[in-house]
């Protein structure tokens, strides 16, 4: 028997991998449908609001950094109300973050909120699920007797599900809180 050299297999190998590889091409995608199609290319003026492609959303109705719209809801936009550790009473001074939703809710009646109450990594997660709910109703309790209505508002108990294990004492700081989520109105 003959032994065929290691360099005809090297070649062959490198054939069927030159002769295989991915042969697809991406699809591009039809001009037309494009922003900047056979129609409209070139007649895009960069300094007309009313050209782009969301022009009904004036510079008013844009969300500031950090606050995200996903659809259904906007987090981010009202500032969460801060506890002290193990405690779910609203502190004076973060009365004024839930004044400030209460105004919000004034101005735009079709939307509710929703408080998801957290807490920090201590404790068993029992415990944190029922202190992120008593944290959320002592917001909603507040948000009640300055006369926002109850069916306006929802409440949830996130517990530490997302709170920062063996974090620092800023971080629990952090933790410990009631989210003010937008709940927009279904059209």
């Amino acid at each position: 028997m003959k032994l065929v050299p290691k360099s005809f297999f090297l070649i062959a190998l490198s054939a069927a991998a030159l002769f295989t590889g991915c042969t697809k091409k991406p699809v591009r995608p039809d001009p037309s449908s494009t922003l900047i199609g056979p129609n409209t290319g070139g007649n895009i003026n960069p300094t007309d609001v009313s050209s782009a492609p969301d022009a009904s959303l004036g510079l008013e109705n844009r969300l500031p950094d950090g606050a995200i719209d996903d659809g259904h809801t906007i987090r981010g936009l009202l500032q969460p109300v801060y506890f002290e550790f193990d405690k779910s009473s609203i502190s004076p001074a973060e009365r004024a973050k839930l004044d400030a939703a209460k105004e919000y809710l004034a101005k735009n009646p079709t939307q509710r909120l929703l408080l998801e109450g957290h807490a920090d990594w201590r404790g068993t997660s029992e415990y944190n699920l029922g202190l992120g709910d008593r944290r959320a109703n002592a917001a909603k309790k507040y948000l009640t007797t300055v006369m926002v209505a109850a069916d306006k508002l929802e409440t949830l108990s996130k517990g530490s599900e997302e709170s920062k294990k063996s974090g620092t004492d800023d971080e629990m700081k952090k933790d410990r809180r009631v989210e003010l989520v937008i709940i927009k109105a279904q059209k």
